[in-house]
């Protein structure tokens, strides 16, 4: 079970460098860990909740693993809310990887690339809420993939400016990727 002290300690090691978005977002992640009663239920909808994200690069570091969000309608990289029985952040970073692609990952510690707090649409029983993103880096050890009922499509993206345009990703997620390829 994840503890809220290892998650403040793990999202105050985060260097933003001079990324004023992602150091917004840790700001206002760990205000959620230190003042929230429920930061890690999905149930909790007011200011929202932590969630877990991976950026997958491909074993040669050329490619990152995306996934069409059949809710969201749109390209993100696979993640998701945490679960009781995630042992850490990185764990269910892991999880939802496995979940929402099958790809397999290599057994070296994650690097946290990324924060990013965004809304979330309100959905039958669900408000708008906001999830507070912490993303991690992690490298495949192939590139075999499979779709899951959460998306429409799951594919490898070149790491490149023009690539990251087609897919229209989110600025965080590309500043996020470009701190994972180093």
């Amino acid at each position: 079970m994840i503890t809220r002290d290892s998650a403040v300690a793990l999202a105050a090691s985060f260097a933003a460098n001079g990324d004023g978005m992602a150091a917004k977002s840790q700001e206002l992640i760990l205000m959620l860990l230190r003042h929230s009663e429920s930061p890690f239920s999905r149930d909790q909808y007011t200011p929202g909740h932590i969630t877990a994200t991976s950026v997958v690069l491909s074993p040669d570091r050329r490619f990152v693993l995306l996934v069409h969000h059949r809710r969201l309608e749109r390209w993100l990289l696979p993640g998701g809310h945490v679960e009781r029985e995630d042992e850490s952040l990185e764990a269910a970073a892991r999880r939802e990887v496995a979940e929402e692609t099958g790809a397999v990952l290599a057994a070296t510690p994650a690097l946290l690339a990324g924060m990013d707090v965004h809304g979330i649409p309100p959905k039958k029983k669900e408000p708008y809420h906001q999830h507070h993103d912490l993303i991690f880096a992690f490298r495949a050890t192939g590139t075999v993939v499979r779709v899951s009922e959460e998306s429409r499509e799951v594919r490898w993206c070149e790491a490149t400016d023009a690539e990251f345009s087609r897919f229209a990703l989110p600025a965080p997620i590309v500043r996020a990727v470009r701190r994972a390829l180093g």
